[in-house]
């Protein structure tokens, strides 16, 4: 057997694979979710297509707040399981309620809405919201953001220079 056949034998075989996607914010449109649900810095990502078993990996820890209410945390590793329009079990994903940091366990698609479970309680939130993906410590305030934003709402902002 040539050394051709043995590599291509094991790369089939693996267990992991990035679903022809080559960031994990294209392999999470393939199961129809927004990458706005992960922030700004994935370095990299594993997903078994056989089980659904993922994992994301950041340079560290992230924070950051959204629309002044929520605070969210990413450990440096979030994983949990993936399939069409539903991630379970998920880790290394939590929201600030009151003064209590809970754990995000399951994020499911309904329709234009995304449903976020802390397991004894869930919230939903329009898409749209999540088109964009948040950078850890400003979330979606950072400068660069808002300048993005303000020329898309007005046109005649835009530089032409």
């Amino acid at each position: 057997m040539s050394i051709v056949a043995v590599l291509l034998l094991i790369v089939l075989s693996s267990p992991l694979s990035s679903s022809g996607a080559s960031t994990a914010y294209e392999a999470l449109a393939g199961y129809h979710f927004p990458e706005g649900i992960l922030p700004k810095g994935v370095t990299g990502y594993e997903l078994d297509e056989s089980n659904g078993k993922f994992r994301a990996y950041l340079n560290g820890s992230c924070s950051f707040s959204l629309e002044g209410s929520y605070k969210l945390s990413y450990k440096s590793t979030i994983s949990g399981h993936i399939s069409e329009n539903r991630l379970t079990d998920l880790s290394g994903v939590s929201v600030k309620v009151l003064f209590f940091w809970v754990n995000i366990l399951e994020v499911v698609r309904n329709g234009d809405e995304l449903d976020f479970s802390v397991g004894v309680a869930s919230a939903s939130f329009p898409l749209d919201n999540f088109f964009v993906s948040p950078q850890c410590g400003c979330g979606l305030d950072c400068d660069d953001f808002r300048i993005r934003k303000l020329k898309l709402e007005n046109p005649s902002l835009s530089s032409s220079t």
